[in-house]
């Protein structure tokens, strides 16, 4: 299939394999991406009643796990995924879900001290737009957190294999994780997204591989 980013055109995906998103996330990671999401937040120091927004939210799994470490954190969370945001809502009664474009938020400038988004850049038409987004709506010293796919290397490609396979037995329709894995292949590596998130503005602050490089993770500072 060809890599369409068109907004609608993702939304309908997601909203389509939403039933069973967390469920695939766990088979075709092995288990692992909830550790990972863990791991990278710890690379903020997120305090109480530091102000949140999950961008890209999905199924609110950052969101969660923000709650769960940092109980008295300000969370928002925004997709454009209507099912994706109703499994979100009914995990969190605690947390803010909103419809919203990642490129056009209705928030004010300097308005928050984290933005993080997980599995999310890879899926936009338009990513510079969506960094410069979230760039405006961050403090001044606020830091982005960005996660997702990593190097490629042999371990990825076993990944992108055996995501085709579960994505057949267990998804019954592969167009989605088709896209996922040729959406992975052609994603910047993660050098390479730090020196797109500079050209926006942000500061590099640190930068985190897990699971043998397949997935990474990058703070940057505004």
């Amino acid at each position: 299939m060809t890599l369409s980013k068109t907004p609608e055109n993702i939304r309908l995906m997601f909203n389509t394999i939403a039933e069973k998103y967390d469920f695939m996330n766990g088979l075709i990671s092995f288990g692992f991406h909830k550790k990972v999401k863990k791991k990278s937040l710890k690379m903020l120091d997120i305090r109480p009643h530091s102000k949140i927004l999950d961008a890209c939210c999905g199924t609110g799994d950052l969101s969660f796990l923000i709650k769960k470490e940092q109980s008295l954190a300000d969370v928002t969370g925004v997709d454009f995924s209507e099912k994706m945001l109703k499994i979100a809502q009914s995990r969190l009664d605690n947390v803010k879900f909103i419809k919203s474009d990642i490129t056009e938020l209705d928030f004010s400038d300097n308005s928050f001290d984290f933005v993080v988004m997980g599995f999310g850049l890879r899926n936009i038409a338009n990513p510079e737009k969506a960094l410069y987004e979230v760039y405006r709506i961050l403090k001044p010293g606020g830091e982005f957190l960005h996660l997702d796919f990593g190097n490629k290397n042999f371990f990825s490609n076993i990944f992108d294999l055996s995501v085709l396979i579960f994505a057949k037995i267990f998804q019954g329709n592969i167009t989605a994780y088709d896209y996922l894995v040729k959406s992975k292949k052609s994603f910047p590596s993660p050098d390479e997204l730090v020196k797109d998130f500079e050209k926006c503005g942000f500061k590099f602050k640190a930068k985190k591989d897990f699971v043998f490089g397949v997935i990474s993770a990058q703070v940057m500072k505004k």
